[in-house]
């Protein structure tokens, strides 16, 4: 009995960890992979560093990004933060 009473908070310590900091980020991580492998021509991103630009041509690892001064760069589909306007 003595040795489950020890173990009780370090027990609800884990649990409460769990549900705090794991299930939020393994939930954060599924949004954007979501949100990644839906992507299409024409929506408007931002990528991590921070460039807007419009989707012109994707590839399946990789897409073309049309900047405002009207150049094409190519990133890697994981470089997307997120999706300004589809």
């Amino acid at each position: 009995m003595g040795t489950l009473a020890n173990l009780t908070p370090f027990l609800l310590m884990i649990v409460l960890f769990y549900f705090l900091l794991i299930r939020p980020n393994q939930k954060r991580q599924k949004a954007v992979q979501t949100m990644q492998s839906n992507l299409q021509k024409g929506d408007k991103i931002v990528t991590i560093g921070g460039l807007h630009g419009t989707i012109d041509a994707i590839d399946e690892g990789t897409i073309v990004i049309l900047c405002g001064d009207g150049s094409r760069l190519t990133y890697d589909r994981n470089a997307i933060r997120e999706v300004v306007q589809s």
